[in-house]
């Protein structure tokens, strides 16, 4: 998925777990509030995480991908979430058609103040950063690269479902499909332009009259030591909402893993959410830097797989999601 490109009123929080919740104590000028704040059960995510991979690839047009989608779709259902499927057809950079689903999962679907979760379910048809050319045409399990973001928000889901108290305000989850078909580096076709993100450019211009105050994209969530940087186009469109996030996680006790930098824009699912759809939306997504390219080293190759996926990463991200929506 994606290449790099050029280009609260809260005072203070005093957190106190309990077996399963974490209650803080928050002050302003108004009053004492509250509030009850779910654990977030990374072992729980890393169990759908699994499950997805376990489908083999999810590759448009594959059965590993009807069935997955199939799967998520029914997840949604059994925790309370009002169901929106968008189907459509596309065509990808090498001319095939493929029937795709954009899934969207609603709580509180008639609030009026919504956060707008979302992650790609899909994952990637070719291995390019493989330095061996057959191993570069082997689709990838995506274990960390679509699967970890669509197991956070599940659990998220799940987690909201079985908590005593519910958020005040609107969620949407949603899953776009068919992200990282983009156009390999080894293809000799002609270069097609916007070839990735297929799935979140349709919905952005076929979303009707939805809308939502803002939204946080979660793209490679799980890997080990990661950490999210901030991202260029994030802050562009959206650098409140940046700092929103990142001052949560710092909150949290996140701040080693939501570091405080600003890093290059990348193409990804927000950029068209922001650009198309115009709600705000950030990118959580794994900045390694270390070999001189934006993502990990597990990024488009065989590795990307279980093994290299960490709990501690997902509780990280989870956590900071589930306070985020708790103390809007």
């Amino acid at each position: 998925m994606k290449f790099k490109y050029a280009v609260i009123l809260l005072c203070f929080l005093l957190f106190s777990c309990k077996k399963s919740n974490e209650t803080k104590k928050i002050t302003n000028e108004n009053a004492q509030i509250v509030v009850s704040i779910p654990n977030f059960n990374a072992d729980s995510a890393f169990g759908y995480i699994a499950t997805q991979v376990g489908f083999g690839p999810r590759v448009p047009s594959t059965k590993g991908h009807v069935q997955c989608g199939d799967y998520l779709i029914k997840l949604f259902e059994k925790y309370g979430c009002q169901l929106e499927i968008q189907s459509f057809s596309m065509t990808t950079f090498d001319d095939k058609s493929h029937k795709c689903r954009n899934i969207m999962g609603k709580i509180n679907p008639n609030a009026t103040k919504r956060i707008l979760l979302a992650s790609h379910w899909d994952s990637r048809p070719f291995a390019d950063q493989e330095k061996d050319m057959k191993t570069q045409k082997v689709p990838i399990d995506g274990a960390n690269d679509g699967a970890s973001g669509v197991g956070v928000l599940i659990e998220i889901a799940r987690t909201i479902q079985n908590s005593s108290q519910k958020p005040n305000i609107g969620i949407d989850f949603l899953l776009f499909d068919i992200e990282d078909y983009g156009q390999p580096e080894f293809s000799d076709l002609p270069e097609r332009q916007n070839s990735w993100c297929l799935g979140s450019q349709y919905w952005a211009a076929n979303k009707g009259n939805y809308t939502a105050n803002y939204g946080v994209l979660l793209d490679m969530v799980g890997g080990k030591n990661a950490t999210f940087a901030q991202e260029g186009t994030s802050i562009y469109f959206a650098n409140d909402i940046v700092q929103k996030v990142w001052n949560t996680a710092a909150r949290a006790g996140y701040s080693h893993i939501f570091i405080n930098q600003q890093v290059d824009q990348i193409t990804d699912d927000h950029v068209f959410v922001n650009s198309i759809a115009k709600i705000p939306m950030v990118d959580i997504i794994e900045y390694d830097n270390s070999d001189g390219v934006f993502f990990a080293n597990t990024w488009h190759t065989q590795n990307d797989n279980l093994q290299n996926i960490d709990k501690s990463t997902l509780k990280a991200v989870g956590q900071t999601l589930l306070n985020l929506i708790y103390l809007e």
